[in-house]
């Protein structure tokens, strides 16, 4: 069966904080597929943002040479590293839709789980994982998955992963991801959304902290048109 990847962003800045310290970067890769940067600079507002972007096109830059996830994050730490002489720390979420070897390619460097979904239900992506920029030494956390239809991945930042904590409450957001995948007609979007949300109906509509969800989705190709298509949506204040 022919399939088609879809691929959905939701983000907003802290609280009364004008600038969001997250930042999220596309790039098609040399080879064919596609890969995705998302960077939670140290703090937040102007200061963490300029960090996130640092790292950011750091990362970009690397990968759009065909410098393999790994070794990008790892350069995108050393560059940060010597930029702030370790003083400066920044979560790194790497994922790579490869057409080559046809796989989905996660790399975290981050407290924040990723969560699987496929045929078989939800699972996290957890195993223990430090920021980058601090330790002389880093290496990423990194997951290859087989490129399959129903396949949906789920990488968030901290704003999403600690909702909820300040009122004593903690967002479970595998089961919250599990109970949206019921339906298998929700879309990327649907579901970045519907995430999103719920992280700002725990925050009592207050964020807590920068928040940023990305969803990637693989699902049966709906028909024969070839194009590749990409919408923003921008809110200026």
């Amino acid at each position: 069966m022919d399939m088609e990847l879809q691929v959905a962003v939701a983000k907003v800045s802290k609280w009364a904080v004008r600038e969001s310290g997250d930042t999220l970067e596309m790039i098609e890769r040399p080879h064919g597929g596609l890969s995705f940067v998302l960077v939670d600079g140290q703090h937040t507002g102007r200061g963490a943002k300029q960090i996130s972007n640092l790292v950011a096109r750091k990362a970009v830059s690397l990968l759009a040479e065909g410098v393999r996830d790994g070794a990008a994050a790892r350069a995108a730490h050393d560059y940060l590293y010597t930029q702030y002489d370790g003083k400066v720390s920044a979560e790194l979420h790497l994922v790579s839709i490869d057409l080559v070897s046809e796989t989905i390619v996660i790399s975290r460097n981050s407290h924040c789980p990723a969560i699987l979904g496929d045929a078989t239900g939800v699972r996290l992506l957890a195993e223990p994982s430090t920021a980058i920029g601090v330790h002389r030494r880093m290496k990423p956390v990194i997951a290859e998955l087989p490129l399959a239809l129903h396949t949906t991945l789920i990488v968030f930042t901290d704003g999403v992963y600690e909702a909820g904590v300040r009122y004593g409450v903690q967002f479970d957001v595998a089961a919250f991801a599990q109970a949206q995948l019921r339906d298998p007609a929700v879309s990327a979007q649907q579901l970045a959304d519907a995430i999103l949300a719920r992280a700002n109906e725990l925050d009592r509509g207050r964020a807590n902290d920068d928040t940023s969800v990305l969803v990637i989705r693989v699902v049966p190709r709906s028909n024969a048109d070839p194009a590749r298509r990409l919408s923003v949506r921008f809110p200026i204040e």
